[in-house]
């Protein structure tokens, strides 16, 4: 018999997470509001690992395992990954990274996300850090950076912040109720913007040089 989509051994993953007792970190921000920027500087001064759900996924799908071929699959079917394969691919790279602090990028994106991630992994994030960007200051940063790519055109990036802000306002609506949402106004300069996570995260947590 084939592995199950994500299948990890459920008992031995639980445990090594329990016994990590990680810190986690949603960082959520619309398309083009700077949060691989923010995450890449909070890596190197406060030393949490940086992991993005996408980029786990395509790595998977890339690998030739049979999950990334079932990933692969799902996709081109325009079937809609289920949240515990992403799961699973968070959990084994935060076991494998040696940390205990992690940025987990673009997750959770809805409220089945969300409740999957807990209900799984038995961890309960400290807080989500969430990039606040207007619709105008994305767009004007996309085009500008992608140069006015076909896949980056107005009417994309426009669907792409639609999208966004439908899937996650139930998340943030959660975690807001928790007093757990930290939001950043990430419509100005990339410096100034840190200066705001840093304050976030505060100097005990800074990295020695």
């Amino acid at each position: 018999m084939g592995t199950a989509v994500g299948a990890v051994d459920n008992k031995e993953t639980a445990r090594s997470l329990a016994d990590l007792n990680p810190s986690v970190v949603f960082v959520l921000g619309g398309p083009g509001s700077g949060k691989g920027t923010q995450c890449a500087n909070i890596v190197k001064h406060f030393g949490y690992t940086h992991l993005s759900a996408g980029d786990l996924l395509r790595a998977e799908r890339n690998s030739g395992s049979e999950n990334g071929t079932m990933i692969s699959n799902m996709i081109k079917e325009g079937q809609i990954v289920p949240a515990v394969v992403t799961i699973k691919l968070l959990e084994r790279a935060m076991l494998e990274s040696g940390n205990d602090k992690f940025l987990i990028d673009g997750f959770p994106r809805n409220e089945e996300n969300r409740a999957a991630f807990e209900d799984v992994t038995k961890i309960v994030p400290s807080f989500v850090l969430y990039f606040d960007c207007s619709e105008e200051e994305m767009e004007r940063r996309l085009l500008s950076r992608n140069q006015g790519r076909e896949d980056d055109n107005v009417e994309t990036i426009r669907k792409r912040f639609k999208v966004f802000l439908e899937s996650t306002k139930k998340v943030l609506e959660y975690y807001n109720a928790q007093g757990k949402v930290r939001k950043i106004d990430a419509g100005r300069p990339i410096e100034e913007v840190f200066q705001s996570v840093k304050g976030i995260f505060g100097p005990k947590n800074e990295k020695a040089d």
